[in-house]
C-alpha cells in the first residue's frame, strides 16, 4: 500500500496498539530511507538514528516515561539522537526527521506513535530520560535523545480526525486576517 503525501498526512493518527506482525525488511529499508533523506540545516548530519527490532530491547525502552507502555507491543523502534555540537538546528532536524518517518510508515499501512524523550521545559526530567535510552544503547553522553518512536501494524482502525477550524490557525498577510 502506497499512497502520496497528502493522503499519509489526512490518515496519520497516532497508534498505541500493534498486531504482533513483524515489518519487513523491504519496508523498514524505505524508512530508513526516509529517514536519510529528510532535510537537515545546512545538510549537516545533526541527527542520527537506532533502528531496534529486538522485542526484549523494545519492552525495556517502553520504561523510558510512563507514557511510552505502546512501545513494547511495537514491531520497531526508531530511537532519534540529535547532535547539537555540530548544527544548532539539531532538534528541528530531528523532529523532521521523525515526522518523515512517520508519514513514510502511514503511506506503507504501518501505524506510528511518538514517545517524547528530549523535555525542553524540565532539564532534569529530559536529563533523566536521555541518560535512561544512552545506558541501554550506549549512546555517547554528548548526544541528544530526541525521541523514540514505535511502528508497527495498527491492532485497531482509528476514526478520522475531528479538527478544529482553519481560521484558527491561518492568517493571510499578517497576524489576525483571514
Amino acid at each position: 500500500m502506497n499512497m502520496d503525501v497528502l493522503a499519509a498526512i489526512q490518515k496519520r493518527r497516532e497508534i498505541t496498539s500493534f498486531k504482533e506482525t513483524p515489518i519487513s525488511d523491504t519496508d523498514l529499508n524505505k524508512l530508513t530511507m526516509a529517514l536519510y533523506l529528510s532535510p537537515t540545516g545546512n545538510n549537516l548530519p545533526s541527527r542520527e538514528f537506532i533502528v531496534i527490532t529486538n522485542k526484549p530491547l523494545l519492552a525495556q525502552l517502553s520504561k523510558t516515561t510512563p507514557y511510552m507502555q505502546w512501545l513494547e507491543q511495537a514491531a520497531a523502534g526508531i530511537v532519534i539522537i540529535g547532535n547539537e555540537e555540530l548544527s544548532k538546528y539539531w532538534l528541528q532536524d530531528a523532529s523532521i526527521a521523525g515526522g518523515y518517518l512517520w508519514l513514510a510508515a502511514t503511506s506503507l499501512g504501518l501505524g506510528a506513535a511518538w514517545g517524547a524523550v528530549y523535555h525542553s521545559e524540565d532539564h532534569s526530567e529530559s536529563s533523566q530520560r536521555e541518560n535512561y535510552v544512552r545506558e541501554l544503547l550506549d549512546i555517547p553522553a554528548k548526544l541528544r535523545v530526541v525521541a523514540i518512536l514505535g511502528l508497527g501494524y495498527s491492532a485497531i482502525d482509528p476514526p478520522p480526525k475531528e479538527m478544529y477550524s482553519q481560521d484558527t490557525v491561518f492568517h493571510l498577510n499578517s497576524f489576525g486576517s483571514q
